[in-house]
């Protein structure tokens, strides 16, 4: 015998015995508490007010901070349609207060209704995070205000009538007395948080957003947050079949406050996309992009609205911005490429200048590969080692003056330095020597300097004692001496010593054989992990390899300082390698140490 299904208080019984029924609040008042409450950011709260009277269509919205009868409050006023009448052409405050959860906004929307953005029917109730009372005010038919008071935690609602003057048109919200945690949020923060929060609302209404601020005094206007960079165009389409999504991407230099926010709508959901664990990782986390993304059809989370509901219209979400991903991800590794070579432009200009310098101050025969004497891009022609030069000639008599530009005259004394700074002379011989006169931007002086030369150390003579050039006389037994020259032009003055390390033993290198001489090499990088060597020279190309992927250049590539000395010390390694060929270890070792001394103190 079949047994009839049995009926329960809780529902019907179907065929397979299971129980039916369907869910209700057990507590209204509690269910009410918890969504008044589910907001975490009272500016997200201000800005739902704002967007209340944007949705009544509102022209003008004017934020007030201030304080009356010693008790902080927040006004929002606007000139909106105001709060839909009832039958007999007052505002509806009752139903306001007794339709929570079931927005009139949300019926408008479904019956083709654009421009709003409301829909859950519990925005009013976010006063609880920010002030203890709420008055809400709104113009009736027949001319008068009336105006609803409800209280935080206070299930009760009150309306009444109120007298004015004029005829109120559009809503007033005024929260008292503000909660004592949110006090300090002044006028420019509130501005700055509704830029960002709703600035493709306030540019496609054209609402105009005014914020005064009566404890500061200020008054700010809220314009729509623009970015910066350069705004991608050639992106793919990121469309579904449930709508369009909208980007605005922009490329700049990487910074970690450079974000790409959420948006629906045109309301901001999320400050960085990167918060979503399927956006977590570049390019959408590598700070490079800044601006938004705005998808229509994702569904939010109605207690903070901050949240995104993972169905399937986000799963199609997700999935469209895969391409978007790629693009953007090549066009940053690009942008990275052309930093990295003008980065290494940089400071291959700063490791030639610098050598230029110390080998400006280092005997030049013994550098000589690299053509030390050639002409350099101030033209200026440093000393031609060996050949004879006249007191007081300059050498360069015989070619033909070139205009200069203006920038290129120099400008008064400001230091002078002695060619070369350091060198090694043997006994009973002579060395020729230079002064060089430059300005503050380290162009050379020509015209109107007076030299007076001394040997304040040591043994030695000089052929003269004034003038641009002067050869030094060795002694007859090995010595240090030190020289010094006096510049002066007009009543500057100033001075400069070199050491010359007069001996009996000069060590005699083999030079490369053949080859035109050529100038300061250039360098690249071959990325070589697993190899020991660090760099190595191109004789061919005149080029300096360096190895990226040695753990040397990783750790010196934390810090932009420490990775043009590295790059810089790799320089003077192998400029020591090919200026002194077959040379011993210890002699290299010395030779190293000499041209990184004097090239460091050029390096900037």
């Amino acid at each position: 015998m079949t047994r009839k299904p049995r009926k329960t208080p809780a529902g019907n019984e179907d065929r397979d015995g299971a129980r039916r029924g369907r869910l209700k609040i057990g507590d209204d008042w509690n269910a009410i508490t918890i969504i008044a409450l589910s907001q975490s950011n009272p500016l997200k709260a201000v800005a739902e007010f704002v967007e209340n009277a944007i949705d009544a269509r509102a022209r003008h919205v004017t934020i007030t901070r201030g304080r009356e009868h010693g008790m902080h409050y927040l006004k929002i006023a606007d000139d909106g349609e105001g709060v839909p009448r009832d039958a007999e052409g007052a505002p509806d405050f009752r139903y306001v207060a007794t339709h929570i959860c079931d927005s009139l906004k949300r019926r408008l929307k479904a019956q083709g209704a654009g421009g709003i953005q409301g829909e859950f029917g519990i925005g009013l109730l976010s006063f609880w995070t920010v002030g203890e009372e709420l008055l809400m005010a709104s113009g009736g038919a027949d001319g008068r205000v009336y105006q609803m008071h409800m209280r935080r935690n206070d299930p009760g609602f009150a309306v009444s009538s109120r007298r004015s003057l004029i005829e109120h048109r559009g809503t007033e919200l005024k929260i008292r007395p503000l909660l004592p945690g949110i006090r300090h949020f002044s006028g420019e923060k509130i501005q700055w948080y509704l830029a960002a929060e709703l600035r493709d609302r306030i540019r496609s209404s054209g609402v105009r957003i005014t914020v005064a601020d009566h404890q500061a005094r200020r008054e700010y206007r809220v314009e729509p947050r623009e970015f910066s960079g350069r705004l991608l165009h050639e992106l793919p389409g990121a469309g579904t079949e449930r709508g369009e999504v909208y980007l605005e991407l922009y490329l700049n230099d990487a910074d970690a406050a450079n974000r790409v926010g959420l948006f629906r709508h045109g309301t901001r959901v999320l400050e960085s996309i990167a918060e979503l664990d399927e956006f977590a990782s570049s390019p959408w986390s590598s700070g490079c992009l800044q601006g938004l993304v705005d998808v229509p059809f994702l569904t939010l989370t109605p207690g903070t609205r901050a949240g995104i509901v993972r169905d399937e219209a986000y799963a199609d979400f997700v999935e469209t911005m895969r391409p978007v991903g790629e693009a953007l991800a090549e066009l940053i590794a690009a942008q990275e490429r052309a930093a990295e070579e003008l980065a290494s432009r940089e400071m291959l200009r700063s490791i030639q200048k610098a050598f230029r310098e110390a080998l400006l101050a280092l005997p030049a025969e013994e550098y000589d590969w690299y053509d030390v004497g050639a002409r350099d891009k101030r033209g200026e022609r440093p000393i031609a080692q060996g050949a004879p030069i006249e007191a007081g000639a300059e050498g360069d008599e015989a070619q033909a003056p070139q205009q200069k530009e203006f920038f290129e005259f120099a400008g008064p004394l400001h230091s002078v330095q002695i060619a070369p700074a350091s060198c090694v002379v043997p006994v009973a011989s002579s060395r020729r020597l230079r002064a060089l006169a430059r300005d503050r931007s380290r162009r050379t002086v020509e015209s109107g300097v007076v030299y007076a030369w001394s040997v304040t150390e040591g043994a030695g003579t000089l052929d003269r004692m004034e003038g641009e050039y002067v050869e030094y006389r060795a002694p007859d037994e090995p010595c240090l001496a030190r020289l010094r020259v006096d510049a002066q032009q007009g009543e500057i003055a100033c001075s400069a010593e070199a050491l010359i390390t007069v001996t009996d033993t000069i060590e005699r290198e083999t030079r490369g054989a053949g080859g035109a001489r050529q100038g300061l090499p250039d360098y690249t990088f071959e990325r070589a992990p697993g190899e020991l060597w660090r760099s190595r020279y191109d004789a061919e190309k005149n080029v300096i390899v360096v190895n990226n992927a040695h753990r040397d250049f990783v750790y010196a590539s934390r810090a932009k300082a420490l990775k043009l000395r590295y790059i810089a010390r790799l320089y003077a390694k192998e400029i020591v390698l090919k200026s002194f060929p077959g040379a011993p270890a210890e002699q290299l070792l010395e030779r190293l140490l000499e041209l990184a001394l004097y090239t460091e103190e050029n390096l900037r």
